[in-house]
C-alpha cells in the first residue's frame, strides 16, 4: 500500500474528524503531529503544502489533499471499506447537505466557546498591536484571531455561535427521529463531521445542552463505542489532557 502522512493536531476538531475515518477503515498512515504552539502550522515548510495554514492535510503518493470534508470524501472513494458516502444519489445528497450546513454553521460556531474558555488566553494578553502582527500572519482566520480581546469575545458574537450551536443539536435530535444515523440508516461521513463538536462541548463542560435530547444522546453513546472514536481520540486529543 502507497504511504499516506496526515498533518494534523490533536485537539483539532478537523484532523478529529480524518482520524476517525482512517481508523473505521484500518488505514495505516504515518501521523504527523504539528505543534500549533510552536507555529508549525504557519512554517515556510508547511505553508507549501497547505498555504490556508490549516490542518489536517493530507499527502497520498506526493498528491497534496486539504480540508476535513474534502479529505473525508477521498479517502472514502480510495479506501471505500466501510462506506460512509451513501450510494443512492439522493441519499448522498442529504448527507452531503449535512456536511454542507456543519461546515458553516455548527464548526465555525465552536470555536468561540472553545477560545473563550480554552485556546484564547494568549491572545487576550497580547496589546492590540501584538494581536494585529500576530494575525497578519494567518492566512484564513486572521479576522477571526482580531475579535478576541483582553475580555475574550464581545457577548453578541458569544451569543450568537451559542444559539447556532443549540439550533445544530435540535436539528440533529428531529433528524435521529427518522433515521438511526443523522442522515441515514447507516453511518456516514454527517455523523463524523459533527462528531468532534459534541466532543469539543462535552470536554468544555456543556454536555447538558442536549441533556433533553435523548435521540443525541444515544447516538453519541453509539458513536463512542466505534473503533473510528478511539483512534480519533487517542492519547492527547482531548481538552482535559492538553490542559495537563
Amino acid at each position: 500500500m502507497s504511504e499516506i502522512e496526515l498533518y494534523n493536531v490533536g485537539f483539532s476538531t478537523c484532523s478529529q474528524r480524518v482520524r476517525f475515518v482512517l481508523g473505521e477503515k484500518g488505514v495505516t498512515y504515518v501521523d504527523k503531529r504539528l505543534r500549533l504552539e510552536l507555529g508549525e502550522h504557519i512554517s515556510p515548510e508547511y505553508l507549501a503544502i497547505n498555504p490556508n495554514g490549516l490542518v489536517p492535510s493530507l499527502v497520498h503518493d506526493d498528491a497534496v489533499i486539504t480540508d476535513s470534508s474534502v479529505i473525508n470524501e477521498y479517502l472514502d472513494e480510495v479506501f471505500p471499506l466501510p462506506r460512509f458516502v451513501p450510494e443512492h444519489p439522493v441519499e448522498r445528497a442529504h448527507m452531503r447537505a449535512w456536511v454542507q450546513y456543519l461546515d458553516e454553521v455548527m464548526t465555525p460556531s465552536i470555536r468561540y466557546p472553545s477560545f473563550q474558555n480554552f485556546f484564547g488566553g494568549a491572545l487576550r494578553a497580547m496589546s492590540d498591536d501584538q494581536r494585529q502582527q500576530f494575525a497578519s500572519r494567518l492566512p484564513l482566520r486572521k479576522y477571526f484571531a482580531l475579535e478576541v480581546g483582553a475580555e475574550g469575545f464581545a457577548k453578541q458574537k458569544l451569543d450568537g455561535a451559542m444559539e447556532r450551536i443549540n439550533q445544530t443539536l435540535n436539528r440533529m435530535e428531529h433528524a435521529l427521529a427518522r433515521t438511526v444515523w443523522l442522515a441515514n440508516d447507516r453511518l456516514t461521513l454527517a455523523d463524523i463531521a459533527v462528531m468532534p463538536s459534541i466532543v469539543r462541548l462535552e470536554d468544555l463542560g456543556m454536555s447538558s445542552l442536549w441533556s433533553d435530547l435523548p435521540k443525541v444522546s444515544d447516538w453519541y453513546k453509539r458513536l463512542q463505542a466505534t473503533r473510528g472514536f478511539q483512534i480519533a481520540y487517542s492519547a492527547g486529543s482531548r481538552l482535559g489532557e492538553f490542559a495537563n
